[in-house]
């Protein structure tokens, strides 16, 4: 009989032995290896409509931009007087080959100051003017990302006042780009007529009223700025959602998100063979509404995919010091 000592000693070494370095480990607890397809996709067609949905508010005489149409050397015209102009009247014009382009800002809305310096060339879409609008408008604030999903135009714009009117559709003012302070050029000063020292002196009368000039406006971030149909109840502060489609495209190839890998234009996928394996492709992206993207090419449009789509690989490291680093 072995000694109770030595057979526990013994016990353990087999124990041991059972498991060795050579040994795989198993997957994690509750986790699937790496590359598992937890579920598939099939591709199929579809109208898609691009979104972008903005937080924004009711404001009481916001200020908005006018952009350069062309490009061009800008000329301004005097100021008209402060306070909202009775009909449209021209504040400025670009002159481009010898042709003139008019700025006019609306009946019912003030000059509200001039955005860069007279005769100076600017480049198609650069604010030139700030105009400030007369009465209530929707203006929502727009982040650098959002700037760049609505850069190519803005196909509808639609606007909801939180526990109010709409949804409504919201005619948009000027430009989205942010505004630097606006600048008024003061009246110039009046020519003092010549004095005749022969004439006996006069009293001075008592001074006339001046004209009051309007405030420079002040510099905003990028933001969008739109009216309400004539008759729609706004209230000043009551906070909205201004939903922005950018884009549309009619019976086109889709796929959904979380099956693609992959942003502005070039991405990947994961087609899944006869046999279950996983062939990782290229595709070329197009628009998204969130939930799908449209695959330009790449995909004949009977594949099934595997979901979720691939992870794409780190870039190799560039530069002037190459791939090896300093």
């Amino acid at each position: 009989m072995l000694n109770p000592l030595r057979a526990a000693v013994v016990a353990a070494f087999v124990l041991t032995a059972g498991c060795t370095a050579a040994d795989p480990p198993g997957p994690p607890p509750g986790l699937a290896e790496r590359g598992t397809t937890f579920t598939k996709a099939t591709v199929t067609k579809q109208d898609l409509t691009a979104k972008v949905s903005l937080t924004g508010k009711v404001e009481l005489n916001p200020v908005y931009g006018i952009a350069a149409p062309v490009d061009g050397e800008v000329r301004y015209l005097t100021a008209p007087d402060a306070g909202p102009v009775a009909r449209e009247t021209r504040v400025a014009t670009v002159w481009s080959d010898g042709e003139p382009t008019r700025i006019v800002i609306p009946a019912g809305a003030e000059f509200a100051g001039r955005l860069v310096a007279d005769r100076a060339v600017v480049v198609k879409g650069t604010p030139i003017v700030s105009v400030r609008h007369g009465g209530y408008a929707v203006a929502a604030d727009i982040d650098g990302k959002q700037a760049y999903a609505i850069a190519n135009g803005l196909k509808a714009v639609r606007a909801q006042i939180e526990g109010g009117p709409g949804p409504f559709a919201c005619a948009t003012l000027g430009t989205i780009a942010a505004l630097p302070p606006g600048t008024v050029p003061e009246p110039p000063e009046p020519t003092a007529p010549p004095v005749d020292p022969t004439a006996p002196p006069t009293m001075a009368g008592p001074p006339k009223d001046v004209e009051p000039q309007p405030e420079p406006s002040e510099p905003t971030g990028m933001r969008l700025v739109c009216t309400a149909p004539s008759g729609t109840t706004l209230i000043n502060g009551a906070p909205a959602t201004v939903e922005v489609v950018t884009a549309e495209a009619k019976n086109v190839l889709v796929a959904p998100v979380e099956a693609v890998a992959g942003t502005q234009g070039k991405g990947q996928v994961d087609v899944i063979g006869p046999d279950g394996e996983r062939v990782t492709t290229p595709v070329q992206l197009g628009l998204t509404d969130g939930k799908v993207v449209e695959i330009k090419s790449g995909l004949e449009g009977d594949e099934t995919l595997a979901v979720p789509g691939p992870t794409l690989a780190a870039p190799e490291p560039t530069g002037e010091f190459g791939p090896g680093g300093p």
